[in-house]
């Protein structure tokens, strides 16, 4: 190990406990929860394995009026969410890190959708979400219930195995969060009015789990220490710093952020590494106790620099151990150009969002270590001696044949274009993207080191090059175009005029031919490629107006937890909204909009339309090979990424590496992959 290092991985003492290095899992949510309780301790220890010293849980909800449904949480409820709980911390201990339990009680943020149980509050209050119920303010029964939940269910997150139990006050999604702020505590009783006593509830807490569990686990405390809201909101400046100057010495650990879950974990395109320093740089200064916190640190040299300038002494992660569960051990292992660096695009945020397992862009087998068996560092070996042809080098076939390589096949990748990468290195130059040239980056770096793998650049193979080549076993992974002709989710035929000179696709201004003057970026795609051309011709001085079928500009990039700063950065540029308009008729010098509610017609006066709408998939090599294959002539023929079906790129790396693991499996007509179900 490189001594510069060394640091990161001294034992530190929390508590009663002791882990045993400075790289803390900290919370985070996954989309598995208590419905795939065997997928999530497969996925936590996994983490343990590759060398974190802390890993924890998501939210687990401690009462069944605290129900986050439709979100897939953690529960224990009661001693029978026990073995469940108890199979991740069995499975974090087998690897030699601490298990910690980020127990909550939510309030207006938890809807009781399932539980269909009256929600409890500082005040009566609108549930978050725009459901339409409202809070029952609560009296000192519920308060002293509350207090009872919360001691039952810590008894039993020890009973479980845990060794951190935390009492939550963050992201405002927790209950003793809600008491701390003004916004929702108008109380006039001993928990309302003043500091002191808006944090008697969070105080109650804490004092309560180390009461209960304090003799054998440790009790963290999760703290929202600024709003980013001004006076509005908890600020670090304010009483951010005077709850931890009150509380200083209560809890054994002090896990500090910022507040909402968007700033928290807000992209790369919006914040860049060590982002949070900032506003918890105080914290340490205020307690004794170990402080925690974190930043999407994804360099060793940040995460060290974290800790020698006194901001925490464990470098907190999610997403960073989410990209790469083994980045402990490579640092430890001075293998610093293995480490799978995140890139910060929250593609794990939106499964959780979603109710799915959680997925990444980087790392591939993430959420599938117990359903499929994948692992982040282990590939099974090859079967046999093929030698297999991978045609095109964008991230489906950059990790198709990283992956086959690690295998042991001989392996051909060839890319048409001079540079490998594919979309992602077009993407990467657009606004706010550069750290997705990771994707393309790192699986370049771990391809070099595999002498079985041959790479052509400037290599564009036609059908009889393929034939011709003797390679009877060919992974097509040729990519997508967008449509130059307007159809997608809101229109089956071609928008009238899409030829003329004046309409753009999104290839055409990554490939740098760009518009001028007054320019419509009409956006049937929902994500984050219609804001960022507007962003990128705003920046080139055109007069850019953005128009979209759905209720929200980039609506799925709510679940990105991106939207409101999309929203912001448009608005913000003097960018013009349309929301709810269907692009139906371009001209020279006008286009025509419908309203999808109304079906209203208005124009808008233009010199140029980009179309962002559907892609259709380069597939006609594979097409043309088909008949090869069914003759015999090949031996396996498949397609891969945005070639078989455009997708996001995540989805691309994934079908990579799924048809690289596949190789030479038998292939089965059940379900290919383990399911969890409840027992009858």
């Amino acid at each position: 190990m490189d001594n510069k290092f060394e640091i990161l991985f001294q034992p530190l003492k929390i508590g009663p406990v002791t882990a045993r290095n400075r790289f803390y899992q900290v919370p985070h949510c996954n989309g598995m929860g208590h419905r795939m309780p065997k997928a999530l301790a497969a996925m936590r220890g996994v983490k343990a394995e590759g060398g974190w010293g802390v890993v924890c849980t998501e939210e687990v909800e401690i009462h069944h009026s605290s129900d986050l449904s439709s979100s897939i949480e953690g529960r224990i409820w009661d001693d029978k969410d026990i073995p469940a709980l108890a199979l991740m911390a069995d499975s974090v201990h087998e690897h030699g890190a601490l298990a910690g339990i980020q127990l909550v009680y939510s309030g207006h943020n938890a809807t009781n959708l399932y539980s269909r149980a009256v929600g409890l509050g500082p005040r009566s209050i609108g549930m978050n979400g725009y459901h339409p119920s409202q809070t029952r303010r609560m009296d000192k029964e519920d308060i002293r219930d509350l207090r009872k939940w919360h001691r039952a269910a810590a008894i039993r997150a020890r009973d479980a195995g845990f060794d951190i139990v935390y009492a939550y006050a963050g992201h405002d999604l927790a209950m003793a969060m809600h008491f701390l702020l003004k916004r929702y505590n108008d109380r006039t009783d001993e928990y309302g009015g003043s500091l002191e006593n808006r944090a008697r509830l969070l105080r109650e807490l804490i004092e309560d789990t180390k009461d209960a569990v304090g003799d054998t686990c440790a009790v963290a405390c999760r703290f929202a220490v600024d709003e980013l809201m001004d006076d509005d909101g908890m600020t670090s400046q304010g009483e951010g710093h005077d709850i931890v100057a009150l509380l200083a010495e209560l809890p054994d650990l002090w896990d500090v952020n910022i507040s909402g879950w968007e700033n928290d974990s807000a992209t790369a395109r919006f914040k860049k590494e060590g982002y949070q320093e900032k506003y918890i740089d105080f914290v340490k200064s205020l307690t004794s106790k170990p402080v925690v916190g974190v930043g999407r640190y994804t360099t060793p040299d940040a995460m060290l620099s974290a800790v020698e300038r006194g901001i925490v002494d464990f470098v907190g992660a999610a997403r960073p151990s989410i990209a790469d569960p083994f980045l402990p051990q490579k640092i430890q292992e001075d293998r610093i150009e293995d480490i799978r660096e995140c890139i910060g695009c929250n593609i794990c945020v939106s499964a959780d969002n979603l109710g799915v397992p959680i997925r990444c862009t980087q790392n591939p087998t993430m959420g599938e270590e117990w359903r499929r068996g994948w692992h982040p560092e282990r590939i099974p070996v090859k079967t046999s001696d093929k030698e297999i042809l991978v045609v095109g080098g964008g991230p489906a076939g950059l990790e198709c044949a990283r992956a086959l390589g690690e295998r042991g096949y001989q392996v051909m990748l060839t890319e048409k274009s001079r540079e490998f990468g594919g979309r992602v290195i077009r993407e990467a130059a657009l606004p706010g993207l550069i750290e997705w040239r990771r994707v393309v980056d790192w699986r370049l770096t771990q391809l070099e080191k595999l002498e079985n793998v041959s790479l052509y650049p400037e290599s564009e193979m036609t059908i009889d090059d393929i034939l011709e080549s003797g390679i009877k076993d060919v992974i097509i992974a040729t990519g997508a175009q967008w449509r130059k002709d307007g159809i997608g989710r809101h229109q089956w035929r071609p928008i009238s005029d899409y030829d003329l000179p004046h309409v753009f696709t999104p290839d055409d201004l990554m490939a740098g031919k760009m518009p001028s003057g007054r320019v419509l970026v009409y956006d049937d795609d929902h994500y984050y490629m219609g804001s960022l051309l507007a962003e990128l011709l705003h920046q080139q001085g055109c007069d850019v107006t953005i128009a979209t079928p759905a209720p929200q500009v980039a609506q799925w990039s709510k679940y990105t937890l991106e939207q409101g700063k999309i929203h912001q950065t448009l608005l913000k540029a003097g960018i013009d909204i349309f929301t709810q308009k269907t692009l139906t008729e371009i001209q020279a010098k006008q286009a025509s909009l419908v309203c999808t509610v109304s079906g209203q017609e208005s124009w808008l006066d233009i010199d140029a339309v980009v179309l962002v709408t559907d892609r259709s998939s380069n597939d006609e090599l594979y097409q043309a090979l088909k008949p090869s294959h069914e003759k015999g002539k090949l031996h396996s023929l498949s397609v891969i990424g945005d070639a078989g079906a455009p997708d996001i790129i995540a989805q691309a790396v994934f079908s990579g590496y799924q048809a690289a693991y596949r190789m030479d499996e038998a292939t089965s007509e059940n379900v290919p992959f383990r399911v969890e179900r409840a027992k009858v």
